[in-house]
């Protein structure tokens, strides 16, 4: 099995035209708020998920993955800069008017710009959440080539909404009314999908290596999928508790709210299967083109698994083992599934306990297409993991903050973990944890470990970059 490394070598001395053919194309499938155990292939018994398990099959399944932190922008910023949310541009989900979230600032270096300046076309379908039309953080500024789907992401809790953006261009969408009838017009996830495999298509025709970002808004709330088959297979399945959200008239119906369903359960099950099968449909298009053989596919979740619109992780064990949810610096909340496939470069079924997180992959893409070291990035390339090389640089340490509901900040280093709990409140707390030998995070050590208290609030200090655009997690 040639390794990453070793490929990309031959490419170089081939001619540009061959280089460019065997320069990989990457496929990036990002779940939102889709827990550890939501996947049949990380322990989901209620329901399975075929398509991704037999991604896992044939590639690499991470057990020890981190995303940037526990909700949507702020970790998909990390994700994107190759930064941890200490030193991340975007700290949190900030509205801004007309629609869309606080803008990534103006000469940031993102993976599409790397992507693009490798000779890439890179393309972006679904949820945005960085920065609205013509802002600094417009996708088509950040490097994208393609953009299409919700720009906002408060918009996007509703998946029959009255628009989406296909780059500049806002499409409206007046089969999604407002009215009695909401829920049997155009489902957005379907027509992102659509443009998607286009996108795949497109990329065939022209022969050059392409990045096809794919944040999927499934399986955020609102619950809410088309009475299909895969609906009505889950229907009448498990118990029920209707939920009572917004209904047709209420004043934020189709501005965020989360919408009433009288099968919460059926519906969530139905909504990761939908998933489940759009990423069967790309595989299936990658090797109907050809492509397949000759692309890294990358499937994780922005965080874990939240508890609004009616969801229920703790019937579906989505957190799995974990303790916590979305906006929790527990495990629960920031540890998530992450599945990576390459034939002939990853060994089919295989796992890693590798510590990794989100800004690591900036440095692998970099590491992938042949691109130099660049400075002032948190990750490091896990490319010698993915492809068997040895000379696997590890981290320290991991750092985590998240600025609302008090501010919190969680620190990893080997087996010890310390979590700031209610930062700017009366009465901050300092937990302590050994996740070898109590993974649920269930017993507090840090009255019997000071010293191990001391050395990791040290990191947490030291981590933090003060940042003007958002609140501080203390006085400084």
């Amino acid at each position: 099995m040639m390794t990453g490394a070793a490929a990309l070598a031959a490419s170089s001395c081939t001619s540009e035209h061959s280089a460019k053919k065997s320069m990989p194309n990457v496929v990036f499938i990002l779940a939102d708020d889709l827990g550890w155990g939501d996947l049949s292939c990380y322990g989901q018994e209620r329901f399975t998920t075929p398509n991704i398990d037999r991604l896992a099959a044939e590639g690499m399944l991470f057990t020890q993955c981190y995303s940037g932190t526990t909700v949507s922008a702020p970790s998909r910023s990390c994700l994107i800069t190759g930064t941890h949310s200490g030193h991340a541009p975007i700290r949190g989900n900030r509205e801004m008017v007309p629609e869309g979230q606080f803008p990534l600032p103006e000469g940031v270096q993102t993976i599409f710009h790397d992507f693009r300046e490798a000779g890439y076309t890179t393309g972006a379908f679904g949820k945005w959440g960085l920065g609205f039309v013509g802002t600094s953080g417009d996708p088509r500024t950040q490097g994208v080539d393609r953009f299409y789907g919700y720009n906002c992401q408060l918009l996007a809790h509703s998946y029959y909404p009255d628009h989406l953006w296909d780059n500049e261009r806002r499409l409206d969408l007046p089969e999604n009314r407002n009215d009695e009838s909401y829920g049997s017009g155009s489902y957005a996830p379907d027509l992102i999908h659509r443009e998607a495999l286009a996108f795949i298509d497109s990329a065939a025709r022209e022969g050059k290596p392409f990045f096809l970002w794919y944040p999927t808004t499934l399986p955020h709330a609102e619950l809410l999928v088309p009475e299909d088959s895969l609906m009505q297979a889950f229907r009448g399945r498990y118990p029920e508790t209707p939920y009572a959200g917004a209904r047709p008239g209420d004043p934020y119906f189709l501005k965020g709210a989360y919408v009433a369903q009288e099968h919460p359960h059926a519906t969530f099950a139905a909504m990761i299967t939908r998933l489940d099968r759009y990423v069967g449909e790309l595989v299936a298009r990658l090797k109907e083109k050809g492509l397949y053989e000759n692309t890294l596919i990358i499937f994780t979740s922005d965080n874990g698994p939240h508890r609004e619109g009616g969801a229920d992780p703790d019937y579906f064990n989505s957190n799995g083992p974990w303790r916590g949810y979305k906006r929790d610096l527990y495990e629960g909340g920031i540890r998530v599934p992450m599945i990576v496939s390459w034939p002939g470069h990853i060994e089919p079924g295989s796992r890693t306990a590798f510590l990794c997180a989100f800004w690591d992959l900036m440095p692998t893409f970099r590491n992938l297409v042949g691109q130099a070291e660049k400075e002032g990035l948190d990750g490091v390339s896990l490319l010698p993991t993915l492809t068997g090389d040895i000379g696997q640089q590890e981290h320290d340490h991991l750092y985590f903050e998240f600025q609302e509901l008090g501010g919190r900040q969680a620190v990893r280093k080997g087996p010890w973990k310390l979590v700031h709990m209610g930062i700017r409140t009366q009465t901050p707390q300092l937990e302590l944890y050994n996740l070898d030998e109590d993974p649920g995070e269930t017993r507090n050590l840090a009255s019997a470990f000071p010293e191990r208290v001391m050395e990791l609030k040290a990191l947490m200090d030291a981590e933090h970059v003060t940042n003007p655009d958002f609140p501080v997690l203390k006085d400084e």
